[in-house]
């Protein structure tokens, strides 16, 4: 079997390995030091690796890992759980609404969208599963960053950009445990004139729905 080992293949997979929960982000010279291999070299994976978004680069050069990940992530251990869980319960949604409906999660000072599905009118808000949002902006990261009660729903618009509108609840397991947040977002022209009297309530009642067949153990993240 040794023979079919690809080096620069497990070059790369080294380097996504230097990442832990106690290291969420490089520097091309923490990645060095990490992992003993040149500059030169890092420089070559990581272009690859950011190419198919397993990693992402900011304007520090700083490295983080990319949203391929929690798009991958419901293809092993629990995901299909999770997907087959959830997944119809924003298809309702969005067919409710017609506005785009998805699911985040906590990752320690961000959200991550870890399912979604896209409303079906031509002028919709369009966002891609595993995408990374902040937590200070937004109906969904105040609901992650407990700024809401269980039971009640968070509105913004153009928080985190103008003309977009947002509301989210938060979905709770059986112990009383945050596990995510139900979200509805769209247009902010057409989104803020129904969500009282219809966006409001139909996150209300799906949230309802989702926790009631809540497993017991099942963890979103």
């Amino acid at each position: 079997m040794a023979q079919r080992r690809v080096e620069a293949v497990e070059r790369a997979l080294t380097l996504l390995e230097a990442f832990s929960a106690n290291r969420r982000e490089f520097s091309l010279t923490g990645l060095a030091n990490a992992t003993g291999y040149y500059k030169s070299t890092i420089l070559r994976l990581m272009a690859s690796l950011e190419h198919f978004g397993y990693v992402t680069r900011d304007e520090r050069g700083v490295y983080r890992l990319g949203p391929t990940f929690a798009r991958l992530a419901p293809l092993a251990g629990e995901g299909p759980q999770l997907e087959n869980l959830v997944r119809p319960i924003l298809e309702s949604l969005r067919d409710s609404s017609e506005e785009t409906a998805s699911f985040y999660i906590r990752d320690d000072d961000e959200r991550i969208c870890r399912l979604r599905e896209n409303g079906r009118l031509e002028v919709r808000h369009h966002l891609e599963e595993g995408v990374r949002l902040p937590l200070d902006r937004g109906a969904a990261g105040r609901i992650l960053n407990y700024e809401t009660a269980r039971g009640q729903v968070a509105v913004s618009s153009g928080e985190r950009q103008i003309g977009l509108a947002a509301a989210a609840i938060g979905i709770y397991n059986t112990v009383g445990e945050l596990m995510g947040a139900l979200a509805l977002s769209g247009p902010s022209e057409r989104f803020d004139s129904l969500v009282r009297d219809r966006h409001i309530p139909l996150l209300t009642q799906y949230a309802m729905l989702l926790e009631r067949q809540w497993p017991r153990g099942l963890q979103s993240a």
